[in-house]
Formats: C-alpha cells, structure tokens, sequence
C-alpha cells in the first residue's frame, strides 16, 4: 500500500531529463513575472512602513484662532488683575477711613474726660464706696455695707455716678455696661436689705464687673484709683 502512495505521488513529478528542460524553458516567464510582482510588492510595503507619521498643517485660520484666543486669555488675566487692584484700593480706603474716624473719636473722648472733672471725682467717689462695701460684704458684715449704701439707689454718691455715666457714655457697649451696673447696684441694695449673704455677693461681682467694663470702653481706665 506504500507502494502504491509514492508511485501515484512521483506521477506528478517527471524525472526524464527531455522533460525537464521543456518545462524550464515553458515556465521561465512566468517565474520572472511572478518574481517581479514580489519585488514590487515588498518595495510599496517598506515604503509604507518608513514613511513618517503626517503632521497637521499650521493654516491661517487655525494659527488666526490661537492668537485671537491668546489675546482674550491675556486680556481677561490683566482684566481680573485690574478688578483685583481697585477692590484691594476701596478696602485700603474703607479702613483709612475707619482708622480716621475712630482716632476721632478717642479725641473727642479725650476732650470730654479732660473737661470733666468733676464726673471723675464722682467716679472716684464710686470706687471708693463700692470697696467699703466690698469690705464688709467679705466679712459678711451686711449691716456695714448698708450703712454705705443708704438702703436705696437714691443716695447722692448713687445719683452722682450716673450723671457721670450718662456724660461720659457714647457707645452703645459703654451704655450697655451702665444698664447692667444700675441693674447690679438695685440688686445689690435689695440683697443687703434682705440680709441675703450670697445674693448679696453675687450682686456685688456683677456691679464691679460692669464698671471695670466700663471703664476700659471709655478709656478711664488708669484715671481712677482703687481699679
């Protein structure tokens, strides 16, 4: 059976010599021309694979639009500078202007606490009672302290001290700080009265508190002893 196989194989492949160079001669042009056609074939793939990658051309249009687009760039940048250097200009001015006003203010305070002496005196009158009652309230010496304080808000030390607060006080902060000290001291009186030791300490811290308030917002603080 192998026999047979390479027999019926070698029928495909003559081997006289006569037979040979006939079909040379026979199938020579073919072979040039398929030959050819390699050869061309392999030229356009290698110039293919070498030619470089293309690159966009730069046109008037595209090159007009990147310039247009770098001037508004450019412009909109110096444009928020602009803004920022006119509102950093108002902030500067908004606070030369406050700065003027509040040094005015404190002159004009000045003025007043100088050509106030005798609210000062009745300041100091103040301090000076409200240390004696601090004094007693200490010892929890209740009798002591209402002796200083007459038994009411109508005492003339009292009465004196808010002439001065009321002259002296121009800010809303410094006459919230007299309100709590008259609200204090009518505490306080009560507390006294009714011989209420703890109520009576705690009305006294409220009332000392307040003035020192007071005093640092009018900048009296220094001018009165005793603080």
């Amino acid at each position: 059976m192998a026999t047979a196989f390479l027999s019926t194989a070698n029928s495909f492949f003559p081997s006289s010599s006569s037979s040979s160079s006939s079909s040379s001669s026979s199938l020579g042009p073919a072979l040039v021309s398929l030959n050819n056609q390699n050869v061309q074939r392999r030229t356009l793939c290698k110039a293919f694979n070498e030619s470089p990658t293309p690159t966009p051309a730069l046109t008037k249009r595209s090159f007009s639009l990147c310039f247009t687009t770098s001037l508004a760039l450019a412009a909109a940048n110096g444009c928020s500078n602009a803004i920022a250097a006119i509102l950093e200009a108002d902030d500067d001015e908004e606070l030369l202007e406050k700065v003027k006003k509040d040094r005015k203010k404190r002159l004009e305070k000045q003025g007043v606490i100088s050509s106030s002496g005798k609210e000062k005196g009745y300041l100091q009158d103040l301090v000076y009672k409200l240390s004696q009652i601090g004094q007693a309230i200490d010892k929890n010496d209740l009798s002591a302290a209402s002796l200083v304080l007459g038994g009411s808000t109508d005492t003339e030390w009292v009465k004196n001290a808010s002439v001065a607060f009321n002259k002296l006080s121009s800010s809303p902060e410094e006459k919230t700080q007299v309100e709590t000290f008259n609200s204090s001291i009518a505490s306080l009186v009560s507390s006294v009265t009714k011989n209420d030791v703890e109520s009576t300490k705690v009305a006294f811290v409220e009332s000392a508190t307040a003035l020192e308030k007071w005093t640092n917002l009018t900048g009296l603080t220094g001018q009165l002893k005793g603080l």
